[in-house]
């Protein structure tokens, strides 16, 4: 079995690399990145608070530990020749996409950036999905890692991917397009072709709408500092979660906008990486499935006042400070969604994030001279 995993060098793609390759270590996972994330957190005047290596350095090292069956091609997937030649040369089996440029407010910023975003994850796409149907196999599947930002903020339960409209036929139609950001908006471009392949060519196709992830490490990155997988923390690419923790790790007060009673979903890396490493083996019920790729669902309020408090006991003398909210948001939205059949695939108990914050702050309180060098980059 052949596996291509784009976004490699990813907060999500490199722990999901060491987790297939420990569970199939028959199989060969050609990983491919332009590394780009690691130039873009360093203009946005940042650094990953936990020290990366080199991709080199990680696959030496991931050797030693018995991950054999890993490798790694440098290349920009909107370029159709790399793409295509990338095809050619390897008769894949499955392939699983989480490259792109993944920031909101980075795509937010301007306009040469809100371009960019939409020609780097549009393009992307489009030339996998036409690679796919000139070189793949017929049974080839296609695992899309996406986002639960592209189902907006409605006012009912979000179900899996479809609405169904009562009429004659009962019909489904793809929920995709309320994205709110310049970089959803190219996720839900992502979702109207990946399902518009699937009606014209009858491409297998497995689309992942994924929560927030939140998390430091894996089973497999934790055996040696060299497998460590990046952790940002500054306003572009630092999630909210990411942010307060740093700031807690720092003393710094974390500011919560308006009263931050607005519910999002979310997920542990590990129950991401876990859940993904299961679709290996999955068989699809129908050519085109889609799954809320989340497990818990928590207010911004709750998630400061956690982190306030597993901080105090590691000795930290944070604060939660409510400030006038600066966003367009519907300040007590819960976001809803079902994930039943996401649960299936993941099959466990789910890691909880009060939990796992306890971890996240305690290797960050070790890592701070990071924040510290960079602490502007948080607001």
């Amino acid at each position: 079995m052949r596996i291509l995993l784009t976004g490699i060098d990813g907060y999500c793609g490199w722990p999901l690399a060491l987790s297939i390759s420990k569970k199939y270590p028959r199989c060969q996972i050609i990983g491919v990145d332009n590394l780009s994330r690691r130039k873009w957190v360093k203009n946005s005047n940042s650094d990953s608070a936990i020290p990366i290596k080199s991709m080199s350095k990680r696959l030496k090292v991931a050797k030693k530990f018995g991950f054999n069956n890993i490798k790694f091609i440098k290349g920009d997937l909107s370029i159709i020749k790399f793409t295509e030649n990338l095809f050619k040369k390897n008769d894949f089996d499955i392939i699983i996409h989480c490259a792109s440029q993944p920031s909101a407010p980075y795509a937010n910023s301007n306009l040469k950036k809100a371009i960019f975003t939409l020609k780097n994850n549009n393009i992307s796409l489009l030339n996998i999905l036409w690679s796919i149907k000139k070189f793949g196999k017929s049974n080839l599947k296609l695992i899309n890692t996406s986002t639960t930002g592209v189902y907006g903020q409605p006012n009912f339960k979000i179900p899996e991917g479809f609405i169904k409209v009562k009429n004659e036929g009962n019909d489904l139609l793809p929920f995709t397009n309320l994205g709110g950001s310049w970089y959803h908006i190219t996720k839900s471009n992502d979702l109207n072709n990946l399902h518009l392949a699937n009606r014209m060519w009858g491409t297998k196709i497995i689309d992942l709408r994924t929560a927030i992830v939140f998390g430091v490490s894996t089973t497999e990155t934790d055996l040696h500092p060299d497998l460590n997988t990046r952790f940002d923390f500054d306003f572009n690419f630092g999630v909210v979660i990411n942010r307060f923790c740093a700031m807690s790790a720092i003393n710094y007060d974390l500011t919560v906008y308006g009263k931050g009673e607005q519910k999002r979903p979310f997920i542990s890396l590990v129950d991401f990486v876990k859940s993904i490493t299961n679709l290996i083996n999955y068989k699809q019920k129908k050519t085109f499935e889609v799954f809320n790729q989340t497990t818990e669902l928590l207010s911004i309020k709750y998630l400061a006042k956690t982190i306030e408090s597993n901080s105090k006991k590691l000795g930290s003398k944070v604060k939660v400070k409510f400030i006038q909210n600066p966003r367009v948001e519907k300040e007590k939205h819960n976001m809803k969604m079902e994930n039943k059949n996401f649960m299936r695939i993941l099959n466990s108990k789910p890691s909880t994030f009060k939990k796992e914050s306890m971890r996240i702050i305690d290797t960050l309180i070790k890592n701070k001279f990071k924040i510290l060098r960079y602490k502007n980059s948080l607001l």
